[in-house]
């Protein structure tokens, strides 16, 4: 792998590192700052909500709840133009997926007994042109889970898309009601124009409005977000990811990313809420 791969592999293990954690009543977070900032693992009342960093889930890109940023989901072949043409690293197959901020360590700057607010300076280099700053809060509050994200561009204008990428373990139900769906194209990307929702199993970006929930047993979890854009892949054995975004995947090439210019921000809310 040549050496400006290596700082871009989503598929190589990464552990969780030292661990925070937050809580209120009968929730119990797990963050992982070191490990791309991300939630390790959420209990509540003693269950367990996520696929835990494991023999089985050792891969960045597999396990926990990671933040997606400066862009969700697939980059077709990590081309794109913002102001000329732009290369990013291909690290999925064909395509650039998921942004960089699940891999880099991210920076705390504050921590209590129920909450968690951390930092990351944007690279500007061959992994992400424009630099810019990523914030991200984590709250436990009373039965509910409430993070968010924002983006501020740095001195360059940049495109930006950002998200959630939660692997819940799998679900005995998932009520999902989305109004429009983007089709998927023989590589896999998202296209338009938009339609008509498909039956699953899903690894599929929606137009999403109403709250998604997810049974395991005697728990019901109630998952909405500022977003409207929600990829769910539901088709592993083991996990289904319910993934608010704020734009669908290829949003750089389908013309749906927000654009900043420099000092602007964009920012979005996720809740998790145990009814």
């Amino acid at each position: 792998m040549a050496p400006e791969q290596t700082d871009t592999d989503v598929t190589a293990e990464l552990a969780p590192g030292p661990l925070l954690r937050i809580g209120h009543g009968p929730l119990s977070v797990d963050i992982a700052p070191v490990a791309g900032g991300r939630v390790a693992q959420v209990m509540f009342d003693g269950v367990a909500w996520l696929v835990d960093y494991g023999p089985q889930n050792q891969a960045a890109i597999a396990w926990g709840s990671f933040p997606m940023l400066p862009w969700a989901g697939r980059v077709r072949r990590g081309k794109f133009d913002f102001h000329g043409p732009r290369q990013l690293p291909v690290n999925l197959g064909d395509h650039a997926i998921h942004g960089v901020a699940l891999l880099l360590p991210w920076q705390v700057d504050e921590h209590s007994a129920t909450h968690v607010a951390m930092s990351l300076p944007l690279p500007r280099d061959h992994r992400w042109p424009f630099g810019g700053r990523a914030h991200q809060r984590i709250e436990a509050r009373e039965r509910e889970l409430h993070m968010t994200l924002s983006v501020t561009a740095g001195e360059q204008a940049m495109p930006v898309t950002l998200g959630w990428h939660p692997w819940f373990l799998k679900p005995d139900r998932l009520d999902f009601q989305p109004s429009r769906f983007y089709p998927r194209d023989a590589e896999g990307m998202a296209t338009l124009p938009l339609a008509e929702p498909p039956p699953g199993p899903w690894d599929d970006c929606f137009i999403n409005e109403q709250p998604v929930v997810l049974a395991r047993g005697p728990q019901q979890l109630r998952l909405t977000s500022s977003c409207d854009h929600w990829v769910v892949y539901d088709q592993p054995a083991h996990a289904t990811c319910v993934e608010p975004q704020s734009g669908p995947p290829d949003a750089f090439n389908l013309g749906s990313a927000q654009q900043l210019e420099p000092g602007a921000t964009l920012s979005a809310w996720y809740r998790l809420a145990w009814d």
